[in-house]
Formats: structure tokens, C-alpha cells, sequence
């Protein structure tokens, strides 16, 4: 995984010195080719035990694996990876508005690509294939997201099913089990009544696959596995389009991977397919 994507990802979860050597890496991360740690404090405007926390905060024991990590993700690094701004001018027309949107949206769904490895989609796959019950559980916005999972794997046969709301969810997570998945959609991991939820399933022995934002959260503790969804800043506040986005990527992988893996699932969506033709058709 690019180091430059772990710093975005991580980056609404920041503290202030190490948002600043973030933005030193994305900016000016060439540079970091020839410093050392305390030039790299010093450049940064932070200690240089900041520096060595920042690097373990990213996954490396210390400041040199984090030195070549940077010089790999430069190396890998091309002019298509690189976002453009995706901040929307009061006199952006409407052509400029789609052209920036399409990019963010583009680099959004690539850096969500690779957060998320083969392996981690085939831990996920392999957790809802093997659930008697699946429940999906997002609170807000995000709710449609839900709904849009619980329908694919309903079309592929899976026992799936969502509720509007945390009074209905927790009640039909009392009649689950061991054998049975919770999925929670949570951008941020630290809305109180889906971590609330996330307990109460944990404690019913449940297997729990949260979809949601790289890096540490009250969710993903509480998860056995976890796909990452990119928290980046919006066009416009509060409007989740890329969060939908990277969400979205999320679900389809998963949708299409599990119907895949299993010829009578094909079959079934394949089916579902043909009589949802023929409804429209009369």
C-alpha cells in the first residue's frame, strides 16, 4: 500500500505535528529522499520524536523503513495518481463542476483500491459466506449504502437484511449469534450508537465486518475484519460524494466477488435478473 496513501487516509486523524510532517510528505515528499530524521523535524517544524512516532503511526518500526517506504510510493508515483484539487469555486460552471467531481472521484476510488488487499476482500467474502444471518447496520446518510449492500446479497440468496433504525437493529441482533455477521457501514467508526451496536454484537458472539476509515477507530476494534473507505475532504461539506464513492467501490468488489465464487449464486442473481426484466416489461 503507497505510503502517500496511508498519510491521506489517516489525515482527519492527525495531531498537529504529525499533520504537519503529513503535509511536508505530500508536498514535498522528494525531499525527504536526502534528510535524516532530525532534518525532517526541523524542516517540518516538529521533534524528532514526532517524527519516529509519525512513522510508526504509519506501520514502520522507524524512521529509515518510513525514509524508503516514501521513496517507493515516489517511484511508483504518475501523473494519472495524482488528485487534482477537488475544491469548487463559487463561479465553477456546471462542466467544470463534473470535470472536478469525475477526477476526485477517479482518484478517490483509486486510493481506495489500494487500501484494500486481495486478501482482505477474500477474508470478507469468506465471512458472509459463511453466515446463516446477515445483518447490515449504518445510521444517517450511509443508510442507503446499507440498503444497497443488504439488496445485492439478497439477490445472490444470502439470509440478509437492514433496519432503519438502532432500536429495530439492536432488536434483531439479540436473535443472532456465532454463526451469524454483522456488517456496519461507518465512515468515521465513532458514531456512538453504531459502536453501541458493534458492543452488543461482540457480546452475542457475532462475527463483525466493518466497512470504514483506515487507521484506528472504536469500530474497527471491535471488528475481525475490516475494508477501508477513504475520508477525504468533500466538495462541498457534508456532501459525502466521494464517501459514497469509495463506499460504493467497496460493495461492488464484494458483490461481484461473492457472486463469482459460487456458480449457484451467479445463477440466482442471474435469475433475479430475468424476473426483474420481466416485471419492467409489463
Amino acid at each position: 500500500m503507497s505510503t502517500f496513501v496511508k498519510i491521506k487516509a489517516l489525515k482527519p486523524t492527525l495531531s498537529q505535528s504529525e499533520a504537519k510532517l503529513a503535509d511536508f510528505t505530500l508536498k514535498s515528499g522528494a525531499k525527504i529522499r536526502s534528510l535524516s530524521s532530525i532534518e525532517l523535524a526541523k524542516s517540518a517544524g516538529v521533534s524528532q520524536s514526532s517524527v519516529v512516532k509519525f512513522a510508526q503511526k504509519l506501520g514502520y518500526k522507524g524512521f529509515p523503513a518510513f525514509k524508503l517506504a516514501v521513496v517507493d510510493a515516489l517511484n511508483e508515483q504518475t501523473q494519472e495518481e495524482t488528485p487534482l484539487s477537488n475544491e469548487i469555486d463559487q463561479n465553477d460552471s456546471i462542466a467544470h463542476i463534473s470535470e472536478k467531481l469525475i477526477a476526485n472521484q477517479q482518484a478517490t476510488l483509486v486510493a481506495t483500491s489500494k487500501l484494500n488487499t486481495p486478501e482482505l476482500f477474500e477474508q470478507a467474502v469468506q465471512s458472509i459466506k459463511a453466515a446463516k444471518k446477515v445483518m447490515v447496520c449504518a445510521i444517517g446518510s450511509t443508510h442507503t449504502m446499507a440498503q444497497d449492500l443488504t439488496l445485492k446479497l439478497q439477490k445472490l440468496g444470502v439470509c440478509a437484511v437492514t433496519h432503519v433504525d438502532e432500536l429495530s437493529a439492536s432488536s434483531y441482533l439479540a436473535t443472532m449469534g456465532k454463526d451469524d455477521l454483522v456488517i456496519f457501514l461507518s465512515n468515521s467508526g465513532v458514531v456512538k450508537s453504531v459502536v453501541k451496536l458493534a458492543q452488543q454484537a461482540k457480546s452475542n458472539e457475532c462475527q463483525i465486518l466493518a466497512l470504514t476509515r483506515y487507521g484506528h477507530s472504536e469500530l474497527a476494534n471491535y471488528a475481525d475484519n475490516c475494508l477501508y473507505c477513504i475520508q477525504e475532504t468533500e466538495a462541498i461539506k457534508h456532501s459525502a460524494v466521494l464517501t459514497r464513492a469509495s463506499l460504493g467501490y467497496l460493495i461492488d468488489v464484494l458483490f461481484i466477488s461473492l457472486a463469482q465464487s459460487n456458480l449457484h449464486w451467479q445463477r440466482r442473481a442471474d435469475r433475479s435478473n430475468e424476473y426483474m426484466t420481466d416485471l419492467l416489461n409489463v
